[in-house]
């Protein structure tokens, strides 16, 4: 999520504003205002884009016919896509290729959910968590694959591959991981704290489906309380009546000043010792997209002027 954010910021260093974004670079409401205060403008579709400007796709990921919408509005691209979600894309698209019915378990609407049926939508079918199951329909049971959102909570993927599994015992596992790294450190750590705390405080945005999930896997590790806040003036007082232990994460593309506005904010309220819980040490690093090693003012004047 950094990655993209970066993207965006060195876009706007490098070609000057304005720099068109499609959709929120991630769902933070803090780091869309951020970029916007910087001379990025964020737009729902291609189409708005004004013709011969830059556009950076989202780390969500796009559909292959967001880039031909591109192409026709001669517009000069940045595809911010997680590399996580790349893959799902790249695995999509070989299994269609080898004819398989694709199981995709993710939530309807979501972004990267439609930028992966875009890559092979005759051969997609979204599977929106175990009680969608049942109305799963393939042509073969003997070549079904399943493939995933990447912000997902792990169990309840897991949970959905399971009662696939029931209906299609035959049923193909991606060769890796498709839950991103970052969310299920981020969801082992809430599990440790969610047993321990009385409330747990997520920041991030509601938009942010790993954000919410960090909440209900909270709730479901036994924390009597969680709640989801985008800044800690967003804390109701109430929420700590009774409350001595206070259990505090962040989704996966929140910037840390966040984070640290919530500690000072229980520090000034009395929950001044910290303890760190750290389910892992996420040491993977992305190099930034390659279209910023070009100039691409210069490729969209010339897209518009051809």
């Amino acid at each position: 999520m950094d990655r993209a954010v970066i993207a965006v910021e060195k876009a706007l260093e490098q070609y000057g504003a304005p720099v068109y974004v499609r959709h929120e670079i991630v769902h933070n409401k803090y780091v869309v205002k951020t970029l916007e205060k910087k001379g990025a403008i964020f737009v729902d579709e291609t189409e708005e884009v004004p013709e011969g400007n830059i556009v950076i796709f989202s780390a969500h990921g796009v559909a292959p016919v967001v880039h031909e919408e591109a192409a026709r509005g001669k517009l000069a691209t940045i595809d911010a896509t997680c590399p996580l979600v790349t893959k799902v894309h790249k695995e999509a698209v070989r299994f269609a290729n080898e004819d398989y019915d694709i199981l995709l378990i993710g939530h309807e609407g979501h972004e990267e959910v439609i930028g992966t049926s875009g890559e092979a939508p005759e051969h997609i079918t979204l599977v929106d968590g175990p009680e969608d199951v049942a109305n799963v329909e393939v042509r073969d049971p003997d070549k079904v694959v399943w493939l995933s959102q990447t912000t997902l909570s792990v169990d309840e993927t897991m949970e959905t591959v399971d009662a696939l599994k029931g209906r299609f015992p035959n049923l193909l596992s991606p060769p890796s991981d498709d839950i991103c790294y970052a969310t299920q450190n981020r969801q082992i750590a809430v599990k440790q704290m969610g047993a321990e705390a009385d409330l747990v405080i997520v920041v991030g945005s509601k938009n942010s489906s790993n954000s919410v999930r960090l909440v209900e896997v909270a709730l479901g590790a036994g924390a009597r309380a969680a709640h989801l806040v985008d800044y800690a003036e967003e804390i109701d007082e109430a929420w700590l009546d009774g409350v001595s232990t206070v259990g505090v994460t962040s989704g996966a593309s929140v910037p840390e000043i966040l984070v640290h506005g919530v500690l000072d904010w229980l520090a000034q309220r009395g929950y001044e010792d910290v303890e760190t819980v750290k389910a892992a040490e996420e040491s993977i690093a992305f190099s930034l997209p390659k279209e910023l090693r070009r100039d691409l003012r210069a490729e969209a004047k010339a897209a518009t002027e051809g």
